[in-house]
């Protein structure tokens, strides 16, 4: 796990070494354990290849240092993540005549490149966003996993290429235009992020999950080779026993393979099903009692803490708990934006980050129950749009818009999830309709906190293209092409590496989300609470308290706290002279939505907290509009 940087340039400078280095070093949490670069030109002089990397030791820690170069020199390689199946692509390797090294997954990385060039994308199970130069071929390859759970954001210059794990350094890079996209600010209006390839950098954009981009000569090109198992699979499995079964082997082994480690690890237990089965699979798996870490908060109602310990007595781990206080959030927030090169879209981002630090000091990666809803049918809404065509059948567009929706708006502060209901139920277009379930705001609503129109477009329409008949393939797909990648991917890669921890997430493994797709719908969300056969995989391991405790989320009090210790400070970030969103967003709508919520007349914790971290990214990165 680590930090790479790189770039191809027109013209070598003698000051772009010492460019390199500081750039790379921008991302010195990521990889704490060692550095390296690398420079070369490509055959005609016309360009200048740099590799700098930044080295999390997990795997082979004495051999696997990079940039790592084969030894007939042809391919060189920097590469942030981990390539889980390694150990059988070496023994494939092996048969087929390639020798080896060291033991590292890095050096496997580029013999598969060697025997299957472009093709090899499609046999790593792991993540990953790498840079490969080829000599013989004088290409640079580019490449991002599966699911996105690695980033590669990329900017294009005259003459210039840049690519990268974080935007800090590509924005750093001097000349770089650091204009800021207004497009973007509708678009996380809208989602509460900004989907891929969209960043708010006019110049950076990422690279989307599922591709990889050859440079050569100069031209860039982007090729997709991923599409999730959702949209390709026709469901195939009729007993509900044989899903079972074969969820089981296939997560066993997601599990067991991510435990490959040369370097202490341990697991984030929130007392879900989710981070449960992890630890109770690791279990099976472990010599050693495993290590577990918790977060919390005082406020009861908000901390699962209880259920993690349930879970820790019970199978005998090493167990560690945090409790965020007020304080502590508010000191790590900016660290949280600077991290994320973007505003903080989840407010679990920063408690995820404070954890980090403290597992740090014991473990250095861990594993974790990311993409468990997007997979196996979580969430409600993805039982509710199962209904939603029926009702949107019967109810007319004008008695939804003018009774139904006003009278639902109008119910007291704590209804917060049946108005998100009712704005999804109305909303007849799927793009809008995917974003209204988690999504900031309505249309309406982003346009009034704006004071004009914007674009609804999204820069991607990928995610909405699937074209499945079944509403819940249709929303899963949403799920892992854009809400996962560009949200809770995103912050599980940034926060945990800000701590220094590589996070593994065993429900985002390829060959189970292939098993899963061969599900139909009503083995996934037929059941109290859906992820049906993950449950019943669980019933008779985990304590039933567990297995049936309906779908909570990572919530953090800070609706309570805007109105009580971050009063002054939602104050001074929204509605003071000094606010950097006095040119981009109308006044007078945004002193109502701090009025109302101040006074606890409505809930409108999400609209402002995304309008805050906005004001620390623009204040953080010192963008004017």
């Amino acid at each position: 796990m680590c930090g790479i940087f790189g770039w191809v340039l027109g013209a070598a400078k003698d000051e772009d070494r010492e460019t390199l280095i500081s750039l790379t070093d921008l991302m010195f949490h990521r990889g704490p354990d060692g550095s390296g670069y690398w420079f070369h030109r490509t055959l005609d002089e016309r360009f200048q290849i740099g590799f700098g990397h930044r080295r999390l030791s997990i795997i082979d820690i004495g051999g696997g240092a990079q940039p790592m170069s084969s030894e007939d020199g042809r391919f060189t390689l920097i590469f942030n993540g981990e390539i889980y199946n390694y150990i059988e692509l070496r023994q494939e390797l092996v048969a087929l005549g390639h020798r080896f090294r060291t033991n590292s997954d890095t050096e496997v990385l580029i013999e598969a490149y060697r025997a299957w060039q472009l093709d090899a994308v499609r046999r790593f199970r792991g993540m990953f966003g790498f840079a490969l130069w080829d000599e013989a071929e004088q290409r640079l390859i580019l490449a991002r996993d599966a699911f996105g759970k690695k980033p590669l954001f990329l900017a294009e210059l005259k003459g210039i290429l840049l690519f990268g794990s974080e935007i800090e350094p590509l924005v750093q890079f001097p000349g770089l235009n650091r204009a800021f996209d207004s497009e973007a600010l509708g678009q996380y209006l809208l989602n509460r992020y900004v989907p891929g390839p969209s960043t708010f950098f006019h110049a950076v954009k990422k690279l989307q999950p599922g591709h990889y981009a050859v440079w050569q000569n100069g031209t860039l090109k982007t090729t997709r080779y991923f599409t999730p198992p959702f949209a390709t699979t026709v469901p195939d499995i009729k007993s509900f026993s044989d899903a079972v079964g074969l969820f089981e082997g296939a997560f066993d082994e997601a599990v067991r393979i991510r435990m490959r480690s040369d370097a202490p690890f341990g697991a984030y237990l929130s007392g879900g099903i989710d981070s449960s089965a992890i630890v109770a699979t690791m279990v099976k798996h472990s010599a050693a009692p495993v290590r577990t870490f918790s977060v919390g908060f005082r406020e009861k109602e908000y901390s699962e803490l209880d259920h993690a310990r349930v879970i820790s007595d019970q199978f005998g781990t090493i167990h560690s708990e945090l409790f965020v206080e007020p304080d502590s959030f508010m000191k790590h927030w900016p660290t949280a934006v600077l991290r994320r090169g973007a505003p903080v879209s989840e407010t679990s981002d920063i408690p995820i980050l404070l954890l980090s630090e403290m597992a740090s000091s014991s473990v250095k990666m861990v594993l974790t129950g990311e993409g468990s809803d997007e997979l196996m049918g979580g969430y409600p809404k993805h039982r509710a749009e199962q209904w939603i065509g029926l009702y949107q059948w019967l109810m007319p567009p004008l008695v939804h818009e003018r009774l139904i929706y006003p009278l639902v708006r109008s119910l007291p502060y704590g209804m917060r999830r049946a108005k998100v209901l009712a704005l999804a139920a109305g909303e007849r277009d799927l793009v809008n309709r995917m974003r209204a379930w988690f999504g900031g705001t309505s249309v309406a609503e982003a346009e009034a906190i704006l004071g004009r129109p914007l674009s609804t477009t999204p820069p991607d329409v990928y995610p909405y293209s699937s074209g499945l008949k079944s509403s819940l393939r249709r929303t899963l797909f949403f799920d892992q092409t854009s809400w996962l990648p560009d949200d809770l991917l995103e912050r599980g890669d940034r926060m945990m590496m800000a701590g220094s921890i590589e996070g593994r997430m065993p429900f985002m493994d390829t060959i189970l989300a292939g098993v899963v797709a061969r599900f139909p719908d009503e083995f996934l969300t037929g059941g109290k609470g859906g992820k049906t056969v993950l449950r019943a995989a669980m019933d008779k391991i985990l304590p039933a308290e567990i297995v049936r405790r309906k779908k909570v989320g990572f919530r953090v009090p800070i609706g309570e706290w805007f109105r009580g210790p971050y009063r002054d400070f939602v104050q001074d970030m929204l509605v003071s002279e000094t606010t950097s969103l006095a040119q981009m967003i109308n006044a007078p709508k945004l002193r109502r939505l701090v009025t109302e919520h101040l006074n606890g007349q409505q809930n409108h914790e999400k609209i402002l907290w995304s309008l805050i971290n906005l004001e620390l990214f623009l204040r953080t990165f010192k963008i004017a509009n």
